[in-house]
């Protein structure tokens, strides 16, 4: 089993994505400071308010092919994933920071990683080679991200193609690399035949190197057309020989890896100048990865005859003496007896000569991982067989944090559960702690915090080292009014019963087991009737319950189908309607005993069903919408003027009331925006104020509104992000900001029905994101009654309040966020917020406001589309700064001449 995004699912991710973007042009640098929006291009009233960001947790979900540890900062390092950005590991809390969340929806390619680097020289200094996919499926080319605070904020160096974070061979590498002598060289292998680029200005330019003599010519499938198997895989890694420099002066020896099975290794001897292939090496293999022991001059290499991560049959280790220009081959195994490949490689920079290499490819019966202590001489096993199928593992395995990585199964010998793993390309010693491993998996991190244990005879202990990498692919969800708060469609791993969103689910859905749900829904007035529908390798594709999703049972299905498609519940649970792939569109009572045909709407057609009335569904294809009044047995053709016709469309309706209907979707090259219908679908309106949308879903109204809370992923007036209406769409208001973006967030947007405010966001591959408002029920609050005011702080002059949170900390930098709320009954129309820094303190980057600073006097103005503050509600931004001692926070907060209360 295979967790993240293979190749049949990156194509439908990737279709789906595209369908609907604009590509637009490259900015010059990427920030989390606001983009200025463009002219208001409606009268739609727009507002903002402070939302509390959260994911829902899973922990992992998806494939990290890299991780990265600075070599000379103890405990910083970087982990990179395929589609979902890049974290940075928090050793006070051991688990993992995202980076990457202020990508935003033109550029959502940025959220793959192909490549990370950490600066030895100066470990602020943090490189991302961002890009999803190299062909036309991502609009945007590719860039280098640079950051000079850890991650906390970025600027982009945009190249002239693209890069393959999600691309066969995205498990090799490292590509880019910071020359550790002198740092503002850095060196970028590149797919597609653009051969090995160059820096020498810390990132902020690039050239080819054109002396370089092979861009690659191995791509996974040459008969593929689409531009995916059929990619060069190109420059896969790049190692300094740090020997041959000093502080200031360019490394002399780089050796660069290429995809190419006869001339996979080349060197430079002159800082880059010139480049030659090596002679004597290895051929018939692609050397995954280049690790250099300086301690002793080795440099090792993991070969594979194909280029990963899910394939890889024979495999090979092999080890050059750089001094004298010997080949050996080190291999574990005799080649006979591989059927894996090899890819993951570290060494020990606390003990020369021990170093450790996976199997990635080993589906069956588990992953293997070697070891070695004498440079490759001898080897040793994380698990041998003691009598087949009966295994001796050096290791034990505790998964409680993260119980799902059992996938609930029970294998035969010699399969185990929890597996070590599968597509086990990245794997690390900790630089600084001999006991300390990391490996990616394509389902998780693990890790070990006693791996000598391995040398010593004893056992070492594996646990997931995950926390706060939420890498899943969203395709759907549903909140229901009962039961558990949040159901889930994912793909790779299913989908979740969400009990706790702060806490692990305990298993994802099982029976029927369903590679990906791209389906999920309820009975609005009968709750604990669930059903769901997605891909499996075969019959069933549908799965019922009628506890919630606790538990599940199969059903049947038409003859025909090849995939889950839509899935509709009828609003007591009295019926269903399927729209699945390789099968028109069925209808069925009960739990799917028995299906019959649909007529009189197209195979393809997405449903939906009516929150009130039983009897009717709705569907939608190329640009009509349909109607069916007795079950889905049979549908209508209705509105069709002025709908989308292409681009990605999705509808629901409102919960409580019988026809009340909101369609969003389409493309920049046609009608693309929300519309609503009161009349079943008769007629739809068009919002004129919004732009663009992709999503819609609908929450618990607000106190003393008598209509759901809509929530939508869109544009309007000009800004792209999540917003909020209140009021029926007359109003909106935008509840996340630049920092908080996700690249890509069109799959699935829905309210929670119990919880004012509260919305679930999907993402692909940043997982499901869950905010909470800071507006409380929406009413508005009376400050002079509200029972949260603390009396021992007395309100300011002004009526407004200030919180100050620093939310990440580093050597010499931080990050903060801070919110206005105001608490008058009048709105603010612009604000100006001031305070002193107590201890020097400087901003840097600023998102949602304009700062100036006057020594330690610090103005944060407003950023133009958050002026407007209702009474009630709050307006947040965020910044980085440096320090140079200590970081209290400013002691108090003027709007103006007059003091907001703050504490």
């Amino acid at each position: 089993m295979r967790s993240s995004a293979r190749p049949l699912a990156a194509l439908v991710a990737a279709l789906t994505l595209t369908a609907g973007l604009l590509a637009a042009g490259a900015p010059a640098s990427a920030r989390t400071a606001p983009l200025a929006p463009t002219a208001q291009a409606s009268d739609v009233s727009l507002a903002a308010d402070t939302y509390d960001w959260k994911n829902v947790r899973i922990d992992g979900g998806g494939f990290v092919p890299g991780i990265v540890f600075n070599r000379s900062e103890k405990n910083l390092a970087y982990a990179r994933t395929d589609i979902g950005g890049a974290y940075r590991w928090d050793q006070s809390g051991k688990r993992w920071t995202p980076l990457l969340d202020w990508v935003d929806w033109d550029h959502w390619g940025w959220t793959g990683v192909v490549s990370l680097a950490s600066d030895a020289a100066d470990p602020d200094n943090v490189y991302a080679a961002v890009g999803t996919y190299t062909n036309d499926w991502d609009p945007t080319n590719g860039a280098v991200l640079r950051s000079f605070d850890r991650g906390a904020s970025w600027k982009a160096a945009t190249l002239p193609f693209k890069l393959g974070g999600n691309m066969p061979g995205r498990g090799m590498g490292e590509r880019l690399a910071v020359d550790p002598n002198k740092n503002s060289v850095l060196y970028l292998g590149a797919p597609s035949g653009h051969g090995l680029w160059r820096s020498t200005d810390a990132g902020v330019t690039w050239a080819e190197v054109t002396a370089f003599p092979n861009p690659g010519n191995y791509a996974q499938d040459p008969t593929d057309t689409s531009g995916y198997g059929n990619d060069n895989q190109g420059i896969v890694w790049v190692t300094f020989d740090e020997r041959t420099g000093s502080a200031g002066s360019a490394t002399q020896d780089i050796y660069v890896g290429v995809a190419d099975k006869d001339n996979t290794v080349y060197r430079s001897t002159d800082g880059g100048a010139t480049w030659s292939r090596i002679a004597g090496q290895p051929t018939g293999y692609l050397a995954h990865k280049g690790v250099l022991d300086s301690a002793d001059g080795y440099l090792y290499l993991t070969l594979s005859d194909t280029g990963g991560p899910y394939d890889g049959g024979k495999g090979r280790i092999w080890r050059y003496t750089t001094a004298t220009g010997e080949w050996k081959d080190v291999s574990p195994v005799a080649e006979a007896d591989t059927y894996y490949g090899f890819s993951g490689l570290t060494v020990d920079r606390q003990r020369p000569g021990t170093l450790m290499a996976t199997a990635y490819s080993s589906w069956w019966p588990d992953t293997q991982i070697f070891r070695s202590t004498d440079s490759g001489a001898t080897w040793t096993r994380a698990w041998d067989y003691s009598s087949y199928p009966d295994r001796t593992n050096r290791f034990t395995q505790d998964v409680s944090s993260v119980p799902w990585l059992t996938w609930g199964a029970n294998p035969a010998p010699p399969e185990t559960t929890p597996k070590l793993g599968w597509m086990t390309e990245a794997l690390e010693i900790d630089p600084f702690d001999s006991d300390r491993m990391m490996y990616g998996t394509g389902a998780t991190v693990y890790g070990t915090e006693n791996l000598r244990n391995w040398d010593s005879g004893g056992q070492f202990t594996i646990t997931p080292m995950v926390k706060g990498i939420e890498e899943t692919a969203v395709n759907d969800l549903a909140s229901p009014p009962s039961g558990a708060p949040l159901l889930s469609a994912l793909g790779d791993i299913g989908g979740f019963r969400h009990t706790d969103l702060d806490a692990v689910p305990d298993m994802m859905f099982t029976s029927p087991s369903l590679t990906s749900t791209t389906g999920i829904d309820f009975a609005e007035s009968s709750p604990d009737t669930v059903v769901r529908v997605g891909s499996a390798d075969a019959a069933p594709h549908i799965g019922f319950s009628t506890d919630n999703g606790a538990h599940w049972f199969q059903g049947s299905e038409p003859s025909g189908v090849t995939g889950g498609g839509t899935v509709a519940a009828a609003a007591d649970g009295s019926g269903f309607v399927w729209s699945p792939e390789g099968a028109g569109v069925h209808h069925t009572t009960g739990y799917g005993s028995s299906w019959a045909a649909s007529s009189g709407i197209p195979a393809g057609a997405s449903v939906e069903s009516d929150r009130k009335n039983p009897k009717k569904f709705y569907g939608f294809h190329a640009g009509t919408f349909y109607l069916s009044t007795d079950g889905g047995a049979t549908f209508t053709p209705k509105a069709s003027s002025g709908l989308p016709t292409e681009g990605n469309v999705r509808f629901g309706a409102v919960p409580g009331t019988e026809g009340d209907v909101w369609l969003a979707g389409g493309s920049t090259a046609g009608a693309y925006g929300l519309w609503h219908s009161t009349d079943s679908g008769a007629t739809f309106t068009e919002l004129t104020g919004v732009e663009q949308a992709d999503s819609v879903g609908f929450g618990k109204a607000a106190a003393g509104a008598s209509y759901r809370t809509l929530f939508v992923t869109a544009k309007i007036g000009g800004v792209r992000g999540i917003f909020r209406s209140t009021d029926a769409g007359v109003s909106w208001t935008r509840i996340n900001d630049d920092a908080h973006q996700w690249g890509w967030t069109g799959a699935s947007i829905t309210g929670d029905p119990r919880v004012y405010g509260r919305v679930y966001v999907s993402t692909n591959g940043r997982g499901i994101l869950y905010g909470d408002s800071s507006d409380g029920d929406g009413g508005g609050t009376d400050p002079g009654t509200d029972p949260g005011t603390d009396p021992g702080n007395p309100p300011g002059d002004a009526a407004c309040s200030v919180s100050y949170e620093v939310t990440d900390q580093w050597a010499g930098g931080f990050r903060a966020e801070v919110t206005l709320t105001n608490t008058g009954s009048t709105a603010l129309d612009g604000w100006r917020l001031g305070w002193t820094f107590p201890n020097g303190q400087r901003v840097g980057q600023m998102w949602n406001a304009t700062p100036t600073q006057d020594g330690a006097r610090v103005t944060a103005a407003d950023a133009g589309w958050n002026s407007r503050v209702a009474p009630g509600a709050s307006a947040g931004f965020g910044f980085t700064g440096t320090l140079s001692g200590g970081n209290g926070a400013p002691a108090a907060f003027a709007l103006g001449d007059e003091v907001c209360a703050s504490g």
